[in-house]
């Protein structure tokens, strides 16, 4: 049975799970997002919630996390400017290591020259805290495109008018002056014509 759980930020407290192999505990999240959540033209914007459906099991190295990740992200159109929303459905899955510690259970120091580099990456248990912001970054950054697009056949805005190209006529066009020819236009010049040998531009 999944029990709600308040969060104010994206650390999960374990306590309740006992660390008997085999044992499990779920968990329904919302997160709030306290600054935008994604990539620079998209994300889920700040004062939102990501709904994270969530078990973890105990396992001989650590903690297992599955997790259902939710979330709608917002941005604009990069062709056109209009309003892009994207529905955010990922399932996650990371384990958590527990720390190092001694034969007496206490946390155990590493120098430096211990520290295996292939580990660098691991994520860890912090006591019975459970650190979920980089696997939902993750889930939350691959699921939306560098740069969004209300259609795949957007044609984005007319460049002369800024109209939306979608909502013009097809007829729609532009004149365009030949800017050498643009300072005669409305220029009224008595007794002169082209072929006057006294006319000079």
């Amino acid at each position: 049975m999944l029990m709600s759980k308040q969060q104010d930020s994206f650390q999960l407290n374990t306590f309740e799970l006992p660390r008997r192999a085999g044992e499990m505990k779920e968990y329904q999240l919302d997160i709030p997002v306290k600054e935008n959540f994604g990539v620079p033209l998209i994300s889920v914007p700040a004062g939102e919630f990501i709904e994270v459906d969530v078990r973890l099991e105990s396992v001989t190295e650590g903690v297992l996390l599955s997790a259902d990740v939710y979330a709608v992200a917002k941005g604009e159109c990069i062709r056109c400017l209009d309003p892009v929303e994207i529905v955010i459905e990922r399932k996650i899955q990371e384990l958590y290591n527990y720390e190092p510690t001694n034969e007496r259970g206490k946390k155990k120091k590493r120098d430096e020259d211990e520290i295996d580099l292939d580990l660098e990456d691991e994520l860890m248990m912090d006591g019975n805290i459970m650190d979920l912001e980089t696997p939902i970054r993750d889930a939350v950054v691959l699921s939306l495109p560098i740069n969004p697009l209300c259609d795949e056949e957007c044609l984005g805005l007319c460049p002369e008018c800024g109209g939306k190209w979608a909502d013009l006529p097809e007829d729609h066009a532009h004149e365009v002056l030949d800017a050498r020819w643009a300072t005669l236009d409305g220029l009224k010049l008595e007794g002169l014509t082209l072929e006057d040998p006294d006319f000079k531009i």
